[in-house]
């Protein structure tokens, strides 16, 4: 059955067994919205991020947040065989949600630029699209810190390069200078993210007093796995422009290079930034809905290593957001940084994404363990692309757990997960309706949080005596 809602979905192809857990929609929406996802049809349970009724781990508590705001949200997948007949259909909505997985489209067999147009003409039609293509594209492309670069979250050193020509002369310039850190934009996980010192620590005293020769040895650390490499400058530079060559020499990295294949338009270039010593110590995640930061994480590399990516070992912290040791932090980056970000990544005119997130590193000179001098975060990376909600990976399918679903999100995980939820549907309604001033961020965020209980009650999860209990002691009653 296709999911009920104000507007006809039953000409697409149903891929959900069920919508348990999803509240019944609005009678008089305020809005018509939709949530779309994708399941890879040839991979067990339809990908990694599924629940055992083929929707996304953390689609329920999302789709509901608009409901809960007043909006229906229907949910859809996307079919890429039946392309233009679901665009004809999303052509009925006011608001879309993409929730689709980097790299899923094409793994189920379809063109992910194909469907990045469709959206793209959606968005021509005057109907929200969250995240749109150009959001995803411009905010997660790693130029975009040379965008920022003189903001208080940026470094101004950082420069892109989108040719081969460029990149050899300019990374010889800045790597003679002191230790930089090369970024390809198509990697993830960091893949493809080189920090990198010169072996003989012949660094000259000011920018441009020389370059490196193609015969200076560069020791080398990748972001993904923090394994070490040793290479020369010349070889360096070819595994970024050609890969694996006679030229190249060898290498021990899963990746292949060619980080400037098919130029600038293509997503080809490479983003050269200052490498900040006290990496070391960690970096800083804001997860943010629209504007509002609703939690920060540290992650801090195991022993030895550079990078804090998930599943090497590291150790993550958790903070509220107004957490008192990120102050400057939260200044420089929430209340200075915020108001021209889109202008700022040439995206003026749209709106922030409804759930994306910040990594932020500690740009203080001294050395890893000694008191900073100054409180100065640098941005390192902007995702917006399908991030997930942590608190319901307890939701998606795997061998030990084939039938996962929302009801195995603990209880007040499920809460949490539900207040996130609603403040991205008062967040949306705020965009849509063009009020977003009526409501201060406390006040939604009060709002949200009562909501989440009455969601968590409604959906069964929460009696009604726990969640009047939860009730009072949000109010101190």
């Amino acid at each position: 059955m296709a999911c009920p809602g104000p507007v006809d979905c039953s000409g697409l192809t149903v891929i959900a067994k069920d919508y348990k857990g999803l509240l019944d929609q609005p009678a008089a929406p305020k809005f018509k919205g939709a949530l779309c996802q994708i399941f890879v049809r040839s991979q067990p349970y339809g990908g990694s991020d599924k629940s055992n009724n083929g929707h996304r781990y953390d689609t329920i508590p999302m789709a509901n947040g608009m409901i809960n705001a007043g909006m229906s949200c229907q949910l859809i997948h996307y079919v890429h065989e039946e392309h233009d007949k679901f665009f004809e259909v999303c052509k009925n909505f006011d608001f879309i949600i993409v929730r689709c997985n980097p790299g899923q489209i094409k793994a189920d067999g379809g063109d992910q630029n194909k469907f990045d147009d469709g959206m793209r003409g959606i968005r021509k039609l005057g109907i929200q699209v969250w995240p749109s293509p150009d959001v995803m594209e411009k905010m997660g492309a790693k130029d975009a810190l040379c965008k920022v670069a003189t903001m208080n979250i940026g470094l101004e050193d950082t420069l892109a390069y989108y040719s081969p020509e460029e990149f050899a002369a300019g990374f010889k310039k800045t790597m003679a200078f002191q230790p930089r850190v090369i970024k390809q934009n198509r990697g993830s996980s960091g893949e493809g993210i080189w920090i990198i010192k010169l072996k003989s620590e012949n660094y000259c005293k000011n920018f441009g007093d020389r370059s490196c020769t193609d015969d200076e040895v560069l020791e080398m650390m990748e972001a993904c796995d923090n394994h070490s490499e040793t290479h020369t400058v010349a070889e360096f530079i070819e595994f970024c422009v050609n890969g694996r060559t006679s030229k190249s020499g060898k290498w021990d990295t899963v990746g292949t290079g060619k980080y400037l294949e098919g130029g600038k338009a293509a997503g080809g270039q490479l983003v050269d930034q200052r490498f900040c010593p006290r990496i070391v110590e960690g970096e800083v995640r804001m997860n943010m809905i629209g504007d509002t930061c609703t939690g920060i994480i540290h992650k801090k590399p195991k022993a030895g290593g550079i990078s804090a990516v998930g599943g090497t070992g590291s150790i993550y912290t958790f903070y509220g957001p107004d957490a008192p040791e990120f102050k400057q932090l939260s200044e420089d980056f929430l209340k200075n940084s915020i108001p021209t970000l889109m202008e700022s990544l040439d995206l003026k005119g749209e709106p922030l994404p409804l759930w994306w997130t910040g990594d932020f590193i500690n740009a203080d000179p001294g050395k890893p363990g000694s008191p900073c001098t100054i409180d100065k975060w640098i941005v390192g990376e902007f995702n917006c692309s399908c991030v997930g909600i942590s608190k319901c990976l307890p939701a998606y399918c795997n061998a030990e757990k084939p039938n996962a679903s929302v009801y195995d999100i603990p209880v007040k995980d499920f809460v949490e997960a539900t207040y996130l939820g609603n403040l991205m549907g008062q967040k949306a309604l705020a965009i849509l309706d063009g009020q977003g001033a009526k409501m201060s961020p406390n006040a939604t965020k009060v709002l949200s949080r009562i909501e989440a209980l009455r969601g968590a009650a409604k959906a069964g999860v929460l009696s009604s005596e726990e969640a009047g209990s939860m009730l009072d002691k949000l109010f101190d009653v």
